[in-house]
């Protein structure tokens, strides 16, 4: 048996095993359960996401994948390794479908995403404590991804259109791959040790904390190329506005000390571009002991 047809076989027994909790698709059950992929939940550089109901009820997340130079068995590959991660913020793979699109099955997220919660005046507004939670909430994913994952998942897109909240507003993000992460063709960070990453490819994603944080605070949206807040918080003066940024949802009701101190961390996140000072374990350790500082 060839080391292609070892690796598929091997790929067989882990989806559909007792262990496996990945299943295969028909493309045209997900096709009819995203009403002909017209249920759109975000779409961006890396594909589409959509929300789909099946016939016996499910409801999930699918997101297709859009990498055109990705072979049928890399396909596969990632998708038996995306389904070994398991981490309380990132979005569980139930499954995928390799017709005529390439497509992850997700778990459904009651809530949506963050960015309807900070933009749909019909969403109940987050309080200050949900958001301070899911800021911490996204950094430990990616400390994670980083850290904790073999291998290091270095291509993760973290946006508020893809961080998705459950029933209790815990964060999830959905939009992580292994392009860049595996592969013949791939390149990984040099670091030894992913704790130290400080290149630009963890600087890309210590910006997309540090925009991320942004917009929990000031409930504004950097996406569509807006530049406003990221422009505002590498101010020098940025401090004397504080107050006319944050956002008014949440009134008075939130620790000024706390948001000072995420103020900060977003504005070193997004002023240190390709060269971050932090990593994103030290950044996410910060955030965390100065959350326990506060409940203690």
């Amino acid at each position: 048996m060839g080391q292609c047809s070892t690796f598929l076989h091997s790929l067989h027994w882990s989806f559909n095993g007792p262990e496996s909790s990945v299943r295969r698709f028909s493309y045209k059950d997900i096709k009819r359960a995203t009403d002909g992929f017209h249920r759109i939940i975000y779409s961006n550089s890396h594909g589409a996401a959509y929300r789909a109901r099946f016939q016996d009820g499910e409801v999930a997340l699918v997101k297709e994948v859009k990498d055109l130079n990705q072979g049928k068995d890399d396909f596969l590959k990632e998708v038996q390794l995306l389904g070994q991660l398991h981490h309380r913020h990132l979005l569980a793979l139930k499954g995928f479908s390799t017709g005529h699109k390439r497509l992850l099955v997700y778990d459904n997220m009651e809530m949506g995403s963050l960015k309807e919660h900070l933009n749909d005046p019909l969403k109940t507004p987050l309080n200050w404590k949900t958001r301070l939670q899911i800021a911490i909430g996204v950094a430990a994913a990616l400390e994670y991804l980083l850290l904790f994952s073999n291998p290091p998942i270095y291509h993760v897109s973290v946006s508020a259109s893809n961080v998705m909240l459950d029933e209790n507003y815990i964060a999830k993000i959905s939009d992580v791959g292994l392009i860049n992460s595996v592969g013949a063709n791939v390149t990984v960070p040099h670091s030894s040790n992913s704790e130290d990453c400080m290149d630009n490819t963890c600087g890309d994603l210590t910006f997309q904390l540090g925009v991320l944080i942004l917009e929990l605070i000031t409930g504004q949206s950097s996406e569509n190329g807006t530049t406003d807040l990221i422009q505002w918080i590498q101010e020098s003066r940025y401090r004397s506005s504080i107050q006319k940024m944050i956002d008014p949802d949440l009134g008075t009701n939130y620790d000024s000390r706390e948001l000072k101190n995420l103020l900060a961390v977003a504005r070193l996140c997004i002023k240190s571009g390709d060269k971050p000072k932090f990593s994103i374990p030290q950044i996410f350790r910060y955030l965390q002991k100065k959350a326990e500082n506060t409940c203690n």
